[in-house]
């Protein structure tokens, strides 16, 4: 069951970042991630409510309350930088970046979790296959003598966010109903987004959103809040090792949506780089 709802999070996931791209046209992008987070904040608490997972909140320790605090503030620095990230980059290239915590993810948690040790070698050699695809698909190329890295910087505070974010919750949610942890978590998000659209002042741009962008980001949100809901069920009932390279196959969707939506290009190198990507996060999940 939790492989499935890993999957589910994988195309949850590949959609959020077309609809989030199509939605940050024009809009600064942490403003744009506050609008989104609050989107997710009414799912994920209304879920709570429709379950009844609330009635858990008193049973939650101290620990796993300072987990899910921690494990809110690495995801709302993770999507700060990841969204910034793909207000100034390709879609294609940014994902490939970003799903490069798989390889921090996979590591730490062999490290810090004895369960996650299974066939730790199997998992090192897939490992580099998806640290090599990650290399070849961000391809980066000098022009005019210098290396353009403004929205690979951000990918890659995007991904070590992201890597935190998996372990702490992992040791956040033990013993707390995963739609509670969702919520929490989703709420610690909300006030540091909305606390660094109020310090930068981005909300100024509230009477800059047309129609079409208020709807791609409510639709991003949408998209996100299932896509947490089905991962962080699958990270409490399975393996981090393994849920975080399915959830990261969701780089395929996007690739597939970015070639056709936004008419981005492929290199061969790219195309060698998804290949290999692709091959150690299905070997990942098929023989550990």
């Amino acid at each position: 069951m939790w492989i499935a709802a890993a999957i589910l999070s994988a195309v949850f996931a590949g959609i959020t970042a077309i609809l989030s791209k199509i939605g940050l046209k024009n809009i600064n992008s942490d403003f744009a991630t506050a609008i989104r987070t609050s989107v997710v904040l009414i799912l994920a608490w209304g879920i709570v409510l429709i379950t009844g997972a609330y009635a858990g909140l008193d049973k939650i320790t101290d620990k796993s309350w300072i987990f899910l605090i921690l494990s809110g503030l690495a995801t709302g620095a993770s999507w700060i930088c990841y969204f910034k990230a793909l207000s100034i980059g390709e879609v294609s290239k940014v994902a490939a970046v970003d799903k490069s915590s798989t390889v921090l993810s996979v590591l730490f948690a062999i490290i810090i979790f004895p369960d996650e040790r299974k066939l730790w070698w199997v998992k090192l050699i897939c490992l580099a296959a998806i640290a090599a695809g990650t290399y070849l698909m961000a391809d980066i190329k000098r022009k005019e003598g210098k290396t353009k890295v403004a929205w690979l910087i951000f990918a890659v505070l995007s991904a070590i966010f992201a890597a935190a974010t998996s372990l702490l919750a992992k040791a956040g949610i033990q013993n707390v109903d995963s739609n509670l942890a969702t919520a929490i978590r989703t709420s610690v998000v909300l006030i540091l987004a909305w606390g660094i659209v109020l310090i930068t002042g981005a909300y100024a741009e509230l009477d800059k959103i047309t129609v079409k962008s208020w709807i791609f980001l409510i639709l991003s949100g949408f998209a996100t809040a299932a896509s947490w809901l089905c991962y962080y069920y699958a990270i409490q009932q399975g393996q981090v090792s393994v849920v975080v390279p399915i959830d990261k196959l969701s780089i395929l969707i996007t690739v597939f949506f970015s070639l056709i939506v936004f008419r981005e290009k492929l290199s061969s190198k790219s195309w060698t780089g998804l290949a290999l990507l692709t091959l150690g996060t299905l070997c990942m999940a098929i023989f550990t």
